[in-house]
C-alpha cells in the first residue's frame, strides 16, 4: 500500500499497466492529480478503490477507468484490473505497440520510452520491430542477420550483438529490460513486462 502524497510519484516512476488507487473524499485531491496528468493517463488504466460512503464524492469528479467498492472479492478486482487494461489495448491504434514504458509507433517509424522519443538507426529499429513482432519467440544471430539484415547479407553474426548492444543502452535501464539474451542461442523480445 502506498501512502496517498506518494501515489503519483510511484506510479509514475514504475508506469504499470494499471493502478488501482483508494479514493476516499480526503485524497480527492491526489486522486484528481493523478487523473490531470493527460500523459499518464494515456499509458496507465487507473482504477479507484473506494467505501460505499464515498461513492457520491467519486461521481462528483474526474472518473477512473472504473471503480471497485470495497470490500471486494479478491477476483473481482483481478478481473476488472484486467478488463481495463484489456480495454486500454484494445483501444490502442493497431500501429502502436505499447510495453511498459516503451512505445514502437510502426506507422511512423518513431520509438519512446517512458514518453521521451529514443533516436534509432534504421537496423536498431528494424531489428527491434522484429523482436517485438514476435515477442517470446527465441531467434538465433543467423536468424536475425536473415530476418533483419537480409539473405544477401556478408557480415559476420556478431553485427546482432552490437546491435543488441547499442539498442539496450538506448531503451533500457536497471528497471526496464526487454531484450532477453537466450545463452549460447539468441535473443528474444520478452513475453511478460
Amino acid at each position: 500500500m502506498i501512502p496517498a502524497a506518494d501515489v503519483l510519484p510511484a506510479v509514475k516512476e514504475a508506469r504499470p499497466d494499471a493502478a488501482l488507487v483508494e479514493f476516499s473524499a480526503a485524497t480527492r485531491a491526489v486522486f484528481d492529480g493523478l487523473l490531470a496528468d493527460k500523459q499518464l493517463v494515456e499509458q496507465v488504466a487507473i482504477l479507484a478503490l473506494l467505501s460505499p460512503d464515498d461513492l457520491a464524492a467519486y461521481e462528483a469528479g474526474p472518473l477512473a477507468d472504473d471503480f471497485v467498492v470495497w470490500p471486494a472479492l479478491p477476483e473481482e478486482l483481478a478481473a476488472r484490473v484486467r478488463i481495463a487494461v484489456r480495454k486500454r489495448r484494445r483501444d490502442e491504434p493497431e500501429h502502436i505497440l505499447r510495453f511498459g514504458d516503451l512505445v514502437i509507433d510502426l506507422a511512423n517509424y518513431r520509438v519512446s520510452v517512458a514518453g521521451q522519443h529514443v533516436a534509432l538507426t534504421y537496423k536498431e529499429y528494424e531489428l527491434l520491430r522484429f523482436l517485438a513482432l514476435n515477442r517470446g519467440k527465441v531467434f538465433t544471430r543467423e536468424a536475425l542477420l536473415n530476418r533483419v539484415w537480409g539473405y544477401d547479407y556478408y557480415g559476420g553474426a556478431r553485427t546482432v550483438d552490437v546491435h543488441i548492444r547499442r539498442l539496450r543502452a538506448k531503451i533500457e535501464d536497471g528497471h526496464r529490460t526487454y531484450i532477453e539474451t537466450i545463452r549460447n542461442v539468441g535473443y528474444r523480445f520478452r513475453d511478460q513486462m
